[in-house]
């Protein structure tokens, strides 16, 4: 079943991709039905050349309090293996849907995010922040190990010493310390929040977008690899880019000392 229209909005401009949560009373924890149509409206993103950037973002005070838990089989009713398949199959794919998404992914967090929230802003290629914001490991709280890629994004992002401490402790971390921890690219004010997403997506969406798409698969890739598997795919990657129409108009665009006009393609 799809999620209702107005749980997960959408519009493009631009160039840009603009996926809202918006269950604002339940601090837009995902639900099962709106956890598929984000992931659908990431694989359309990737597939369409008329997307050149995403932004994700959400309505009223949280950006995402994780998920709906509501309707998920009882203890009672079940079996090894189900909690297993539930998060393959659920939050594993959500944050997978970002990570392979082919065009740039902007989160710009207007407030908390937590558990499986925390973790859908923190996998996005960039994260822009409310003042308000603040990202919590809340999983600790509730007795469980965090899932949804958390053990596997925030070292990455921070070294195995200070992820534990957060995901020990399940303390808060405010919007300021988040970028001091390198968390967020950037903090503004509420106010300024769409504006400043708006302003960077559309940077993105006049770039070339093919090297970005293998800029973003180096660059993900290069935290599970050797150096003679990067390189390797590096120079294989750069091969591929040097067959697009931008990259012919990058350096032609150098030569005669103009500035460029990315296609896309």
């Amino acid at each position: 079943m799809d999620a209702p229209s107005d749980e997960i909005r959408y519009r493009f401009e631009g160039g840009v991709g603009w996926i809202t949560l918006n269950r604002p009373d339940a601090l837009n924890a995902l639900t099962w039905e709106q956890r598929e149509r984000v992931i659908a409206l990431l694989g359309d993103a990737s597939a369409d050349p008329a997307t050149r950037a995403v932004v994700l973002t959400a309505t009223g005070k949280g950006f995402c309090a994780g998920a709906d838990l509501r309707g998920a089989p009882a203890a009672t009713d079940r079996v090894v293996g189900d909690v297993a398949r539930l998060i393959r199959q659920g939050a594993q794919r959500l944050i997978t849907a970002v990570l392979d998404c082919e065009k740039p992914v902007i989160a710009a967090v207007n407030g908390t995010a937590a558990g499986i929230g925390a973790h859908l802003a923190l996998a996005c290629d960039l994260v822009i922040a409310a003042e308000p914001a603040r990202f919590i490991e809340v999983f600790v709280r509730r007795g469980l190990v965090p899932d949804g890629a958390g053990a596997y994004l925030l070292p990455r992002l921070l070294g195995p010493q200070k992820a534990k401490e957060l995901m020990f402790f399940g303390d808060a971390v405010p919007a300021e310390e988040a970028a001091r921890l390198g968390l967020v690219n950037k903090v503004v004010p509420a106010d300024r929040l769409e504006d400043t997403a708006r302003a960077w997506a559309e940077r993105l969406a006049q770039g070339p977008t093919r090297a970005l798409a293998l800029t973003k698969q180096l660059v993900n890739a290069s935290l599970d690899s050797d150096r003679a598997t990067a390189l390797a795919a590096e120079a294989t990657a750069q091969e591929l880019n040097m067959t697009t129409a931008d990259a012919t108009e990058g350096v032609a665009s150098f030569i005669e000392r103009r500035t460029p006009k990315y296609l896309g393609r």
